[in-house]
């Protein structure tokens, strides 16, 4: 994310001060101590270009032509949008990874509950279901918002997302031969919801035609955790790979 950021306006500085640079020093005004001549070249152009996308105005070299004079301040508002988008970036995909963590750490703690199906065939397993397949929902929406929040690895397997998802899967079978009707309804949303986000991971990142247990297991797999949390530990029973 910082070398995108960075990317951004390393370009827009580089664009701007190369339309400067053929225009130094006759159209732009210096301050006093300052020799003209001295300061036309493509540094000079690209310290304008940094200090008008900054919107620091220092005032030191400044354009004195008409159109250089409407041009510097429409450099100033891209630099403040750039800042903009990048405050809004990194405030909208931290929240976003929080939800992917809290998901997975839900799971984790279900999984270690030893929650049987017999368990799940109530009221309360009902409204678990619900509470999970409403939280894969904004889990999908997140990953097709912010696409790249999909490359962040969480080291800590109860948080980690692929490594607790095909969890999820286990959860649906299991309610899937459930007494209770809610319970086979909410097993069914569940699976639905688990279906959605197969697709948009496998369509976005991982391309393997397959069903969401071969998505799922691609998606531990490529995050470091080929073996889901039914499968055998690693690294001396550790469970990190």
């Amino acid at each position: 994310m910082v070398v995108v950021v960075a990317a951004w306006a390393l370009t827009v500085a580089v664009g701007w001060g190369l339309i400067y640079w053929p225009h130094m020093p006759e159209d732009f005004s210096y301050a006093t101590g300052l020799v003209p001549s001295e300061h036309a070249g493509p540094l000079d152009a690209l310290y304008i270009s940094l200090v008008t996308l900054a919107t620091l105005g220092l005032g030191d070299i400044a354009p004195a032509s008409g159109w250089l004079r409407v041009l510097a301040p429409m450099e100033a508002l891209v630099g403040f949008v750039l800042l903009s988008a990048t405050v809004a970036w990194v405030l909208g995909i931290y929240p976003a990874l929080a939800r992917r963590r809290s998901l997975a750490l839900r799971l984790s703690h279900v999984r270690r509950s030893s929650a049987t199906a017999q368990a799940l065939d109530s009221d309360g397993g009902a409204a678990l279901l619900d509470g999970l397949a409403s939280a894969l929902s904004t889990i999908t929406v997140d990953f097709l918002q912010y696409a790249e929040s999909y490359y962040f690895h969480d080291g800590d397997e109860n948080t980690s997302l692929p490594r607790q998802i095909r969890y999820a899967l286990r959860l649906a079978d299991q309610a899937d031969g459930a007494h209770h009707p809610d319970v086979r309804l909410s097993a069914s949303v569940l699976r639905r919801a688990l279906e959605d986000l197969a697709v948009v991971l496998d369509e976005s990142f991982l391309h393997t035609a397959g069903g969401p247990e071969r998505v799922f297991a691609a998606y531990a797999g490529d995050h470091g955790h080929p073996q889901g949390p039914d499968g055998p530990p690693q690294d001396g029973g550790s469970g990190r790979s």
